[in-house]
């Protein structure tokens, strides 16, 4: 994700932090300070820390439980809004789905549980609005936001986990596509109540929260739908085949005039010998020429970090390749380069192939 950064690795995860979370405790400190002085800015500040180290351990819980059905998590952002485990892919069993997602808030829970059983602290959700509070309700607002995470996280729409447990009960009755399409549907009616709600009551966080739940749950809708749809088809049935390479040495002007010369938005770099050394994107060529490095080598420039499917490969796997990546390249049985699948011409496909 851009704007986000490692800070390490736990678990066989990578953990990223985006840089707005840093915006978000700068507003909290701020509050705190106004309201308090120092000591409330330091406790406030203190206890988002330790509510993101919560979120971080529900993340974890999704992501611990999807390795329990081969699904690795490359990595967990924190965001200012929560956190977000990156899964190779959600289970398609209704049964591993429903286990995946109730990992999360069961994580919380567990947490609750053992503040409120083990060391004996109230739970008082009024006090996580609280920001004049002392040190001494510390650890009760800990018990309350963990309380609150898994109750928030089990609202039965998307993106929540509660949407994904719906998903997952309703796709024992009726297909995933039509399952998902019910709790996208239940996400974005939870969203613009959220809108309402943030709008009416001057609250900017639920806003965005709002813009963030109707948008992924829309997402979620597309991706599941273009998943059924790329279902039984492989790579050669959306690569491009027709296409302009360059070279190397190449520089960033010739690759401009290859811009407007053709419709290509990536270029393939082939080296001398035909293979593919990487990837020049629309982006960082516009990027590179107006930095002024028109006769830089497009070498310089190029993604060199591509993935490589062959022309037999599962559309399905293509999918997964291009969230996180611009472009896939594609190989003949031979080795040598076919073609290649770009966002674009995969969503030009989805069209065509769209059931009326």
């Amino acid at each position: 994700m851009s704007w986000s950064f490692p800070i390490g690795r736990l678990l066989g995860s990578e953990l990223r932090v985006h840089a707005t979370f840093f915006l978000l405790l700068a507003w909290v400190a701020f509050s705190a300070y106004g309201s308090g002085g120092s000591q409330a800015a330091l406790a406030n500040t203190a206890f988002i820390l330790v509510l993101f180290a919560c979120v971080v351990a529900h993340e974890y819980g999704h992501a611990l439980m999807a390795r329990r059905f081969g699904i690795r998590t490359p990595d967990i952002t924190l965001l200012p809004i929560g956190g977000l485990a990156r899964l190779e892919r959600m289970p398609e069993k209704p049964g591993q789905e429903l286990a995946v997602a109730l990992a999360g808030p069961a994580v919380n829970v567990v947490i609750w549980a053992a503040l409120v059983v083990i060391v004996g602290v109230p739970t008082d959700v009024r006090s996580l609005a609280d920001f004049s509070a002392g040190p001494a309700e510390f650890l009760g607002r800990v018990a309350a936001v963990n309380l609150f995470l898994a109750v928030f996280n089990l609202i039965p729409a998307f993106p929540m986990d509660g949407g994904r447990v719906l998903r997952a009960v309703l796709s024992i009755f009726t297909g995933r596509v039509r399952a998902t399409r019910i709790a996208a549907t239940a996400g974005q009616i939870v969203a613009l109540l959220f809108g309402f709600w943030g709008a009416s009551s001057g609250n900017i966080v639920l806003i965005l929260i709002a813009v963030f739940v109707f948008l992924a749950a829309q997402a979620e809708a597309a991706d599941v739908q273009n998943r059924a749809i790329a279902h039984g088809l492989s790579a050669r049935d959306a690569v491009i085949t027709s296409f302009e390479p360059l070279s190397p040495d190449d520089t960033l002007a010739m690759a401009g005039q290859a811009l407007i010369r053709t419709t290509q938005h990536e270029f393939p770099v082939l080296a001398a010998d035909g293979r593919l050394a990487g990837f020049l994107t629309r982006s960082a060529l516009l990027r590179g020429m107006a930095e002024g490095a028109a006769t830089r080598p497009v070498s310089d420039m190029m993604e060199t970090d591509v993935p490589v499917l062959p022309l037999s490969a599962p559309l399905e796997q293509v999918l997964d390749a291009l969230a996180q990546a611009p472009a896939v390249a594609v190989t003949d049985r031979f080795g040598a380069l076919a073609g290649y699948i770009t966002r674009e011409n995969i969503g030009e496909l989805m069209v065509l192939r769209q059931p009326r």
